[in-house]
């Protein structure tokens, strides 16, 4: 006889695939009406660059194994500057959707979490990033730039705690055993994973922020994984929509991350596996600190030509 939690752990599971499906279905049919109307096209045929398809690639790949696509991302797009600052907000949300969906189907079978506390979860997150996009989406370039200043900082923050407790003999964060939460813990969870997806729409990704959350709540590591995987997955479709209708997206960046992303994910998943993911990290806390330099600087430039101009 089967165990009724794993019974009611498989069903919500099943309803949760299948409303990602729905919710990817939702998103499909958004960007190619966003596609046909000419939406985030910037004048330029909506045909991904070669780059465009290697940036997706190495950041979805990266992504998979949970260091996060986001910052890596928003470094790319502003050294080689294929997206104006103020769209790479919508165009990680938009481009990233599809292989993060991948993941989400991956990741949520595969690990054994909590049905409540996954859904709750999800849930906090794509609330705050219904109100979060709305907001982000009609950003002038000058607070874009230094709201993503100001991310890629708290990002780099991120990282390095994260990885100085993985070198440390006793860890801050061990996490624990647990595979639920109850409780005032519970409530904690959905406070902070709200406010994680309404930061996701102006650029700080998720992973490193839950990964820490989750291991705080003395829940097991691995749990991270479906809980920030499903989180994206489901809120990114639904912050898609104020980007898409506003022309706040790069289309041709966001076809590069998407076809390129796919096989990143794939090749993550089924053929590495693993990777020292903290020496990465260290890569990846030099690259987003100067980037964010870079945005700030470019902020300060945008108020000096207003200032020039008024």
């Amino acid at each position: 006889m089967q165990d009724p939690a794993a019974m009611e752990l498989g069903g919500v599971k099943t309803a949760l695939l299948v409303a990602l499906s729905l919710f990817g279905l939702y998103y499909t049919v958004l960007f190619a009406w966003g596609l046909k109307n000419g939406k985030g096209a910037d004048g330029k045929p909506n045909t991904p660059t070669p780059l465009g398809l290697a940036v997706g690639f190495v950041t979805n790949f990266f992504d998979t194994l949970g260091i996060g696509s986001y910052a890596p991302t928003t470094a790319m797009f502003k050294f080689t500057k294929i997206v104006p600052d103020e769209k790479i907000p919508g165009t990680l949300n938009v481009g990233h959707t599809i292989p993060t969906v991948i993941e989400a189907f991956l990741f949520t079978q595969l690990v054994q979490v909590d049905a409540k506390t996954l859904v709750l979860m999800i849930a906090a997150a794509v609330g705050g990033a219904w109100l979060g996009a709305g907001f982000v989406a009609g950003m002038s370039r000058r607070r874009v730039q230094l709201g993503m200043g100001f991310a890629l900082i708290v990002a780099a923050i991120l990282f390095t705690i994260k990885n100085v407790d993985a070198m440390r003999a006793t860890p801050m964060f061990p996490g624990g055993t647990a595979l639920a939460l109850g409780g005032t813990l519970l409530f904690v969870g959905i406070a902070v994973n709200f406010a994680l997806g309404a930061l996701m729409t102006i650029g700080i990704g998720m992973y490193a922020p839950c990964l820490i959350l989750i291991s705080m709540l003395g829940m097991n590591p691995i749990a991270a994984f479906p809980i920030m995987m499903g989180s994206c997955a489901f809120l990114m479709p639904v912050a898609n929509g104020p980007f898409i209708r506003k022309n706040a997206f790069n289309a041709r960046a966001a076809l590069g991350l998407m076809l390129g992303g796919i096989p990143g994910v794939l090749v993550a998943y089924y053929l590495v596996k693993s990777l020292d993911v903290t020496t990465v990290r260290w890569g990846v806390v030099i690259v987003v600190l100067y980037t964010s330099i870079m945005m700030l600087r470019s902020a300060a430039q945008e108020k000096r030509a207003a200032a020039v101009a008024g």
